[in-house]
């Protein structure tokens, strides 16, 4: 596990706009929107017998928010070939219960270019595929693919230490 140091040179936070993703150990080209990382743990509320007024409160059980992701429409198949993955298929072939499932990981960047911090996402596959958006011939917007991933949790790379700035 890395240890943390603090950059004592750095005051501002860091922006949302430079970011990288990966799966299968290579980087997707194009991704411009990833939704947060979000997770919620439900409250279990009960009471105490000698205690009629007052309601304890304890943590329930996690769930992680699902993910989505945007890209400009391209001739890049990785998004269309992930999503076809998961019960989609071609006459007898059955669905692959190996490969419907990745670890992806998303990387903030900082200004220069630098991973500042990296998170590892767990057993995504794909609940929903938009391969192209609605088309207006009046329109004068980059045509939009994405997917909702659902995943099984989500944890920070320790190994992944704050970049010296120069």
């Amino acid at each position: 596990m890395a240890q943390f140091t603090v950059n004592t040179h750095r005051f501002d936070p860091y922006k949302n706009m430079k970011f990288l993703i990966k799966w299968d150990g290579q980087y997707v080209a194009g991704v411009s929107k990833i939704s947060a990382l979000k997770r919620t743990t439900e409250v279990v509320e009960h009471r105490e017998g000698g205690d009629p007024s007052t309601p304890r409160r304890s943590p329930g059980t996690s769930k992680h928010e699902a993910i989505t992701l945007e890209r400009g429409v391209t001739h890049d198949p990785e998004f269309e070939a992930w999503a076809n993955s998961v019960n989609h298929t071609d006459g007898d072939a059955a669905m692959s219960l190996k490969n419907f499932r990745k670890d992806l990981i998303i990387e903030l960047l900082n200004e220069q270019g630098n991973v500042a911090k990296a998170y590892k996402v767990y057993r995504c596959w794909v609940s929903e595929y938009q391969a192209i958006p609605e088309l207006d011939a009046n329109g004068n917007v980059i045509a939009i693919e994405s997917m909702v991933l659902q995943n099984e949790g989500w944890g920070r790379d320790t190994d992944v230490a704050e970049p010296t700035e120069t």
